[in-house]
């Protein structure tokens, strides 16, 4: 058994107090926690993620896990929006960098009417707790820290929990262990 098991259930058993889903960290700040793991362990985390969303789909616990994948969010929204094919094309001509900033703005990456935290936001429903997964393979083209302060703005109703592949030391967030997130972002650990 890895650490990383270890910690999930850990996890596990701190999403099912009833004083975690009321939402309050330290001086009733809004519940946003971070759960880094090493990278190398992405499978056992998937895993774990859709486990423990199918234990808890039906409510019989007086809560239920919503899981938001946002690689996923972002190719539903680009198909959506017929410019999933058209990234594709405009990628082979003009490069990664092009497509990075054309997605960027298409999704209102960093506005206050963000599509992803929009996506994220009519799906809420209470009595939940909210996964968010996915990070890593977003990467370039989704930031962190981006999506947790746009995020912490419009939803303060429910615990957050990010998925991070890498490491978090209560305030600085370096995904893969080796890229560093030049912001600081304030959120719990969920587990050490």
């Amino acid at each position: 058994m890895t650490n990383t098991d270890e910690r999930l259930k850990q996890a596990e058993q701190q999403i099912r107090k009833p004083s975690f889903r009321e939402n309050k960290g330290l001086g009733n700040e809004v519940g946003y926690y971070i759960f880094a793991y090493p990278p190398e362990d992405e499978m056992i985390v998937r895993e774990w993620v859709r486990y423990v969303q199918h234990k808890f789909e039906s409510q019989a616990e007086g809560f239920q896990v919503l899981v938001f994948d946002l690689y996923d969010i972002v190719i539903d929204i680009l198909q959506e929006k017929g410019y999933l094919e058209k990234n594709f094309e405009m990628e082979k001509k003009y490069g990664f960098d092009r497509i990075t900033k054309a997605v960027g703005n298409t999704l209102r990456i960093t506005a206050k009417d963000s599509l992803i935290i929009s996506y994220i936001q009519e799906r809420i429903e209470a009595n939940s707790v909210v996964f968010l997964t996915g990070i890593g393979k977003c990467y370039p083209l989704l930031r962190s820290h981006t999506v947790l302060n746009n995020l912490h703005q419009v939803i303060d109703s429910v615990p957050v929990v990010l998925f991070y592949p890498g490491k978090y030391d209560g305030q600085e967030l370096i995904l893969f262990g080796e890229i560093k997130d030049d912001n600081y972002y304030r959120a719990f650990k969920l587990v050490d």
